[in-house]
């Protein structure tokens, strides 16, 4: 994947270590949002988009952040040390969203987040700067939309093409059956058990009741 677009949304210099958020897109069809720059003691670092952990409540089980001292919904006092800590001694409390998987995808998107970030700052002392971080909200729309128009037209056009494939295949079958009719003709008298008495064995019968008729 390439990295086509980097926006930075530059924060107020007040904030003591978070200098700004961030979006990176990929091959002009993928977008992650919100990773932050962060000032740490080496330099400037990227921090990839992440969601507070949290565990349940022994009480209640309602779900709290791991930062919480107390349940949210009960408000049972809960264990001030329930993180778990990784091999730095450091407490666990958050998970990333999105991220690399290795150490040089790492690098190539921290290389290009740290570029547009020194060039949006640059940006930032002309006149008339305007952030662009924020234009993605109209835009996501207008693309959701047009992504949902284009499956909707395409399931109408499967489901059309479908009906039509339907049809064919009962018109083949319907000519296959009158063809079969065809070559072997129609059966003009019943066959089998079904079949009706013969006229001559009716009149045999008919005479033997004529000739005993009258004796007794």
């Amino acid at each position: 994947m390439v990295i086509t677009e980097v926006r930075i949304k530059l924060m107020e210099d007040n904030n003591e270590r978070l200098q700004a958020f961030c979006s990176v897109t990929f091959d002009d069809m993928f977008v992650i949002r919100d990773l932050k720059i962060i000032e740490g003691t080496k330099g400037s670092f990227v921090a990839m988009p992440s969601r507070k952990l949290t565990d349940r409540c022994p009480h209640c089980h309602s779900k709290n952040h791991l930062r919480a001292r107390f349940c949210n919904q009960c408000g049972t006092r809960l264990d001030e040390d329930r993180a778990t800590r990784g091999a730095d001694g450091r407490a666990k409390l958050h998970a990333d969203i999105a991220h690399p998987i290795n150490c040089g995808c790492r690098e190539i998107i921290q290389g290009a987040v740290l570029r547009a970030f020194q060039e949006e700052r640059e940006r930032s002392k002309q006149p008339g700067y305007v952030c662009r971080y924020d234009d993605y909200d109209g835009e996501d729309y207008d693309s959701y939309s047009h992504i949902v128009h284009e499956m909707h037209a395409a399931r109408v056009q499967h489901d059309a093409m479908r009906g039509d494939a339907m049809r064919q295949d009962a018109m083949r079958q319907d000519a296959m059956r009158q063809d079969a009719m065809r070559a072997h003709g129609p059966h003009h008298a019943p066959r089998g058990a079904h079949a009706a008495p013969s006229q001559e064995r009716v009149t045999a019968q008919d005479e033997n009741r004529e000739f005993g008729a009258g004796i007794f």
